[in-house]
């Protein structure tokens, strides 16, 4: 390895960003009030972005959350470095592109909104946001987000529709005159006056009229089921089962897995028990679905997953700590057939798991290294009730029992610490990295490599963009089939 110290120190300031931007969305945690996360957020993005620009882009293809993609981008687009490679811009520009495709649209219009209000208006700004909204379906955007799509076609200058046009900038009597030739905007106009034609709206949009035209929930929830995405169905689910529907809205089988596992995770004990077999097929099915081309590829694997009282989260985040433990569990099973799972209060059934009791982290982590695994996975938050003991109980570990390093041991921790601006460590034997999304857990293994310190920066650049132009390129494929 040629990496100079400074170079060290700059890969370890890069993994540091890296946790915090995969697992920080700035909301209040279980141990931290919302407003700490803010101020660490903002001085990790304005270092790295300084120091190292030319990597900074390149956390894009990391699989950083949503809310750290919208300020990487933001930041690219209305600071560009100055000692930035120009090499690198054309690549950049892909992964601006590919993130703005995968993020929800109401976080990039969000984003646009705050370009145009802060008068961002340089020609790759531009080019982003027409380049975006060109690929979008105007008619439904300009229903569901009506100020953003406006904002941004203004700011970007961009042609829209005539009736688009006319339904965004023209007054509201004005806009309810005249027919429209595109369906959803004569479905909203129609709508104003006849209940009836609500059901060829949105849901987010249907509902307001719902209850202008006082139309019964259960009769609401029978009429809309057919326009409601994947989503709006597992969310509405439950309230379709109090209101005595007797086919659920939701194919749980095709929800997201951690989408799915909050939903169980919000369900009480009994009814999770009742309903096990369907919970449980679902989960596989979504397990596997996330897994895809490495299920059975890993070797053996023991997870030590967290549901201590601390999993609970927060108001804004409920119980969504557990419910990243228990996708992990499920896609741990699919990944690695013959792994274990070791539950920190020491529970044996994923299905029924809930918040409970302290955070003894050395127990259970011993116990996973006693099976004899290649690889342990630890899915908590890291605060431990004996840190000292379980620090020293890893480097005792690490250093005499197994220096050679047979055994892989990571922390993939789903809150920042923002008083460390990271992700709170188990102890410096273990290499820690945030987790927003089990569906990158993969990934996440693979680069806590770096921090284990046999890698430096040479070897994290390489990494960075090998996995942009991977990201890119099955991009690219995917348009071209």
């Amino acid at each position: 390895m040629t990496d100079t110290y400074t170079d060290l120190l700059a890969c370890e300031d890069l993994l540091l960003f890296a946790s915090a931007a995969v697992a920080s969305t700035g909301q209040r945690e279980f141990h931290t009030a919302s407003g700490e996360q803010g101020p660490s957020l903002d001085f990790l993005h304005d270092y790295v972005h300084g120091t190292l620009p030319d990597l900074y882009g390149l956390m894009l293809a990391l699989h950083v959350n949503d809310h750290n993609a919208a300020r990487i981008v933001h930041t690219l687009l209305s600071r560009p470095a100055p000692g930035a490679d120009p090499a690198l811009r054309p690549r950049e520009n892909g992964l601006i592109r590919l993130r703005l495709a995968r993020m929800p649209p109401q976080r990039v219009y969000r984003l646009f909104r705050r370009l145009a209000a802060e008068r961002v208006n340089n020609r790759r700004t531009r080019a982003a946001m027409r380049d975006w909204i060109a690929r979008r379906p105007l008619e439904l955007d300009a229903l569901k987000y009506r100020a953003g799509l406006r904002a941004a076609a203004r700011h970007a200058r961009v042609p829209l529709p005539g009736e688009v046009a006319r339904f965004l900038f023209s007054r509201p009597a004005d806009r309810r005159r005249a027919p429209y030739t595109a369906p959803l905007l004569e479905s909203h106009r129609r709508a104003h006056y006849a209940a009836r034609e609500l059901y060829g709206l949105p849901l987010t949009v249907a509902e307001g009229f719902a209850a202008h035209h006082r139309v019964p929930r259960r009769a609401f929830l029978e009429g809309i089921a057919g326009r409601t995405t994947a989503a709006e169905r597992l969310r509405l689910d439950r309230t379709a089962r109090c209101h005595g529907l007797e086919a659920p809205l939701s194919d749980l089988g095709t929800a997201p897995l951690l989408r799915l596992c909050a939903y169980v995770v919000g369900l009480a004990v009994s009814e999770r028990r009742e309903r096990r077999a369907e919970l449980e097929a679902a989960l596989e099915r979504a397990a596997r679905r996330t897994a895809g081309p490495l299920a059975g590829t890993w070797p053996r694997t023991a997870a030590v997953l967290d549901d201590s009282y601390s999993s609970t989260g927060s108001r804004e985040r409920r119980n969504r700590p557990l419910a990243l433990a228990l996708a992990c569990h499920h896609l741990l099973r699919v990944l690695a057939p013959g792994g274990t799972s070791h539950w920190v209060s020491g529970h044996r059934d994923a299905l029924t798991v809930r918040p409970q009791g302290p955070t003894r982290l050395a127990e259970p982590i011993l116990d996973a290294l006693d099976t004899g695994p290649a690889r342990v996975v630890v899915v908590s938050d890291g605060y431990d009730d004996t840190p000292p003991l379980l620090s020293d109980a890893l480097l005792l570990w690490r250093r005499r029992v197994d220096p050679e390093r047979s055994v892989a041991l990571v922390h993939l921790a789903p809150v920042l610490d923002a008083g460390v601006l990271a992700p709170h460590r188990l102890s410096p034997a273990v290499p820690t990295l945030g987790l927003h999304d089990p569906a990158v857990l993969p990934s996440l293994v693979e680069l806590a490599r770096f921090g284990e310190g046999r890698l430096g920066l040479a070897d994290l650049r390489a990494h960075l963009l090998a996995t942009a132009d991977t990201v890119l390129d099955g991009e690219r494929a995917g348009e071209a089939a």
